[in-house]
């Protein structure tokens, strides 16, 4: 039923777009006098925007903001004005800044207001442990080896573990997560502002920091040696069967013995001990100590390893996914500026942590849904529909084998088999597939679904939240304060947390997800930036690095999709180009274009000239590819890939080629960012200015969907391929 009458438009709501002014020779065009320019949007989605300016010659060579004030019915575009000059095109910062514009994303410095909350911790007046809490928490400093691992360089860290023997003979698995809301009070400044973040902003070669580095970085990062605050959940397990006992969850004190980096960790496991050397804490130890310590230590390490393998084969039982990704950490120097891309290789201590994080987010889920079954914040991953599999299917078919989706335990299975002994490349992509046809993981309140809506697909598990990074995600804020309430509410003691309703805890969840999209949009933007400025300035025809192996993972109109292992980048090479000629090549696999037709079946895609040669492209195989980069005057450069052959560039090595691609993107930033550095250094004053503003902003140091849209548009080439994340 009607119950209003919309009698007035105060404002709109009409967010920024980063646009480019037309060229000289274009505001020529329109009229010598006008003072109304069409600008043109960084997103292909817009459409030019009309901005009175008597400044466009000005601002011709550089990204603006402009924001629409306008839309007339009678028109075809927008009324706007201009906002503020981000930078030069091509310009490493104002592409960043384009990016973050794009993306909805303000990372202005922390406010006054917002750092007079936080806690002081100098060498003149150093932050102590108050006897207050230490009355109220379980001191854990003197009776558990406590310790973290996280990668080499890691400011912020969220978690660290424990395990002993008890007593009684079990085992006592503990993971301590950062209390930082003890320093966060609900509705104050700071978390108002983390609220507003939502998450911490990773882009290529830097980071915007979701709380300030006194925190993030100093009172809340469990770092070795030093009293900190936590939360802990700590399960007693049978010593044989590790099957969970009972459970415990609080407040603690701890000291971290070791803060270890996962390469450390492994050389331990595998009982490699010259690491030691390598290791900190270990180096002012005497050598009788020193051996305890040690011993202590690779034991904690490895009773870690083997309740994780417990823990991850139960998970496996019920069908949990191992899908493809790479994850590139970025490495920053003391002045916070890109010193390397550190990348994950696969190592069982990766493992270990991540299913002792996984079980802590499990338990702490089905804890506070058990106190606040109708305003509890979960995380939901939704079965995929059946039909986003069809094209994984029809490409494992292709190469013999049978992928079974009707469950995530027979996807799984079926995935575990897809085995080509030949090219472990095509199990990675075969992978990478199945996750493209995953829908992505949302936060969501319990209120607002029935509990069987609750399950998380790709984990298996019918509970599940985000407990374990409070540092970085505002939602492990809010679980935290969850689980406190719930805690109050088993000792029948007052509930001090501000909980939210079930209808504020939606609006929240929704407002996260859309931030969370933002990062990871932003981050996919930035990488795809990198690889442009890599590639930019380099020839095509002579650069060696320009040329490379590729294997083709999808088949369409008009050519077909293609994976680059050295680089990690996937993109559309065509087969057809935009003259109507197709691909030929010649006996010496070296092509050509000539004139010609193509067929295309499911799995392969058959080029045939006027003269009767063909040559047919199979899924999955190796082909020599050229990168160039399409630049764009107004939109994002975009990465160009071109067969040249139809043979391999190299006998595939799945492994060496996965991992010389994850080394040169660490050097594709740093010579990207050094190139920068010296073209900045070149034009002088000018970025004098901008690099202090940037050392005063920065906190720590594709092509976008809207360009594949557009070859979409053109030669009917898609590949959807959606972040996912659990």
């Amino acid at each position: 039923m009607p119950t209003g009458r919309v009698v007035g438009i105060l404002q709109k709501n009409w967010r920024d777009y980063v646009v480019t002014f037309p060229s000289k020779e274009e505001v020529q065009s329109q009229g010598k006098n006008a003072q109304k320019i069409l600008v043109t949007p960084w997103d292909y989605r817009i459409p030019k925007i009309r901005i009175s300016t008597q400044q466009a010659e000005a601002l011709q060579d550089f990204r603006v903001v402009v924001r629409i004030d306008s839309w007339e019915t009678t028109s075809v575009y927008p009324n706007g004005h201009f906002v503020r000059v981000l930078g030069r095109i091509g310009d490493l910062e104002g592409e960043i800044a384009t990016i973050l514009v794009e993306n909805s994303i303000n990372v202005v410095p922390f406010s006054e207001a917002q750092m007079c909350e936080m806690p002081v911790n100098t060498a003149e007046n150093p932050w102590k442990v108050s006897p207050k809490e230490e009355q109220e928490r379980r001191d854990l400093r003197s009776t558990h080896l406590v310790f973290s691992i996280d990668p080499k360089g890691c400011e912020d860290v969220d978690d660290a573990l424990s395990v002993r023997t008890l007593n009684n003979g079990n085992l006592e698995l503990g993971v301590h997560i950062a209390d930082v809301t003890h320093f966060v009070a609900p509705n104050s400044y700071i978390d108002v502002e983390a609220r507003t973040r939502a998450t911490t902003y990773y882009l290529a070669d830097r980071r915007y920091d979701m709380l300030p580095s006194i925190l993030s970085a100093d009172l809340c990062s469990l770092l070795g040696g030093v009293d900190r605050y936590a939360v802990s959940v700590m399960w007693e397990l049978d010593k044989t069967s590790y099957e969970i006992k009972k459970v415990w969850y609080g407040r603690t004190i701890i000291r971290s013995a070791y803060k270890l980096f996962y390469e450390a960790a492994q050389e331990l496991l595998d009982g490699n001990f010259s690491i030691v050397d390598d290791i900190p804490e270990f180096k002012t130890l005497e050598e009788q100590n020193r051996q305890a310590k040690l011993e202590e230590l690779v034991w904690a390490i490895g009773k870690l390893t083997d309740i994780a393998r417990h823990i991850r084969a139960k998970r496996d039982r019920c069908g949990a996914l191992e899908l493809e990704g790479v994850e590139v950490r970025v490495q920053l120097d003391d002045k916070k500026n890109i010193h390397d891309l550190i990348p994950k290789q696969p190592l069982e201590v990766h493992e270990t942590v991540a299913e002792c994080m996984i079980l802590a987010n499990h338990w702490v889920a089905k804890k506070i849904w058990e106190s606040f079954p109708h305003q509890a914040l979960l995380r939901q991953h939704p079965p995929p529909h059946q039909e986003f599999f069809s094209e994984l299917r029809e490409c494992a078919k292709a190469k013999g084998f049978f992928i079974d989706t009707r469950s995530n335990k027979t996807l799984a299975d079926s995935l575990d088999s897809a085995n080509d002994p030949s090219d472990p490349l095509v199990n990675k992509l075969l992978r990478s597939m199945a996750t493209q046809a995953m829908s992505n993981a949302l936060y969501f309140s319990t209120g607002s679904c029935a509990e069987e809506e609750f399950h998380h697909y790709g984990l298996a598990l019918d509970k599940y939240t985000h407990f374990t990074s409070p540092i970085r995600r505002y939602s492990d804020i809010v679980v935290h304060r969850l689980l406190m309430a719930a805690i109050s509410k088993d000792k029948k003691v007052e509930i001090k947390e501000n909980l939210f309703s079930n209808k504020n805890l939606e609006e929240l969840c929704r407002h996260i997800n859309n931030r969370n999209r933002a990062a990871q949009r932003s981050q996919k933007q930035s990488t795809e930036l990198f690889q442009c400025m890599y590639f930019k300035d380099r020839d095509p025809e002579t650069e060696e690095r320009c040329v490379v192996d590729g294997i083709i993972y999808s088949i369409r109109t008009n050519g077909v999709l293609v994976f680059i292992p050295r680089f990690g980048i996937k993109g559309a090479a065509y087969l057809k180009n935009k003259d109507g000629l197709v691909i030929s090549c010649g006996p010496e696999g070296s092509s050509e274009w000539k004139p010609g037709s193509l067929q295309r079946s499911q799995n392969k895609i058959i080029s045939t000239t006027a003269g009767g040669q063909s040559v047919t492209f199979h899924l999955f195989d190796h082909v020599t590819v050229r990168i160039s980069v399409q630049p764009s005057r107004c939109h994002s450069d975009m990465i160009r890939l071109e067969i040249v052959s139809n043979k391999p560039y190299m006998m595939p090595n799945t492994e060496l080629c996965h991992q010389s691609s994850l080394l040169l993107k660490s050097e594709l930033v740093k010579e990207v960012t050094r190139s920068v550095e010296e073209a900045q250094l070149a034009q002088e004053v000018k970025g004098k200015v901008i690099e202090e503003e940037h050392q005063e902003y920065r906190q720590t140091k594709g092509r976008s969907l809207y360009t594949l849209l557009e070859e979409i548009r053109d030669l009917a080439l898609l590949d959807v391929s959606d972040s996912y994340a659990m």
